[in-house]
């Protein structure tokens, strides 16, 4: 009998021990920017919120600075369930649907004010295009306002002209083509080697990037033109999402409206030091000229024209929303 009730207390404890094994889910999110950038501090932060309020139940991994999936992979990844979550910067994702670029365009939404109410235009066309995709978006955060880094002063468009230019997106591809640049694809996470090799020589990237990349060691000149604020979008694929229990979800969707609030607040933050560190490590930061910036307002209106033609009638139903 004491052999038995001891099999018993056995199979018992070995049940009990294998019982949080079972109920975790775990979920890989791939990230393409580096582990210390303000995007992927929050991703950190928002893994931790649902592991504490799910008490353990689903454990997110960040997978920083494109380690797990190069950057223009991360939403075929999640959409095909390779991974659960990713995160993307909406904007290199143009050519695939147009308003995926609306951040991207120069001079449109030029503010963080101005960013989040293009975001609220957006995010009911992003929410049902994420759904017809088999995914679920979860929040968004906008960038700190998009500026020019060069190697020699530039004091107009004109100055630009040859010159060999970042492009991270469609958007930034047509800009260079407007001014006479070379456009040069290259992802954040090789533009240090970029720039080290000489392949680009200037760039439209944010203080936040320039700071990550150490575009101070290559570049001297940054021209605070605020042109755009892309936004980076998290998102999961819809089957992992409905497979979590309702409480998982809910506190799923808790703590990504909570990184979206934290994130857009770090981003102002973020552009403030940014800036101060490019100017410490000998970077000359400046506004840009008046003929510049009109050069590049320019720019920026023959690039909305063309997407409004691309992008048709829901183009136009979000940008007469977000002028209203």
């Amino acid at each position: 009998m004491k052999r038995r009730l001891f099999s018993l207390s056995v199979a018992a404890a070995t049940v009990a021990m294998s019982l949080p094994a079972l109920a975790q889910t775990k979920w890989d999110l791939p990230a393409a920017y580096p582990a210390t950038n303000f995007h992927t501090v929050n991703l950190t932060a928002f893994a931790n919120d649902v592991d504490k309020a799910t008490g353990g139940k689903l454990k997110i991994t960040v997978h920083a600075g494109a380690s797990l999936f190069k950057a223009p992979e991360i939403k075929r990844a999640v959409q095909g369930g390779q991974a659960q979550i990713g995160e993307i910067l909406m904007a290199n994702f143009q050519n695939e649907w147009q308003l995926f670029g609306a951040d991207g365009l120069p001079f449109l939404a030029d503010s963080y004010d101005a960013s989040m109410k293009l975001y609220k235009a957006q995010k009911p066309l992003l929410e049902k295009k994420f759904a017809e995709q088999g995914m679920v978006l979860l929040y968004a955060v906008a960038w700190p306002p998009q500026g020019l880094y060069s190697k020699a002063p530039i004091n107009s468009a004109a100055d630009l002209k040859g010159s060999k230019w970042r492009a991270y997106s469609p958007a930034t591809a047509r800009i260079a083509e407007l001014v006479g640049a070379q456009p040069v694809t290259v992802q954040a996470a090789e533009l240090s080697q970029a720039l080290a090799t000489g392949v680009v020589e200037t760039n439209m990237t944010s203080g936040a990037t320039g700071v990550d990349s150490k575009l101070y060691e290559h570049l001297k000149f940054y021209y605070d033109v605020q042109a755009w604020l892309p936004k980076n979008a998290v998102f999961a694929n819809k089957k992992a999402f409905d497979a979590l229990d309702k409480p998982s979800q809910d506190a799923l969707l808790k703590a990504a409206a909570d990184a979206e609030t934290r994130g857009w607040a770090e981003s102002q933050k973020v552009n403030t030091d940014t800036l101060a560190t490019l100017k410490a490590r000998g970077m000359t930061v400046a506004p840009p000229s008046a003929q510049l910036k009109a050069d590049l307002q320019k720019v920026g209106e023959t690039m909305l024209k063309e997407w409004q033609e691309k992008a048709g009638p829901e183009g136009k139903t979000l940008i007469d929303t977000y002028k209203r």
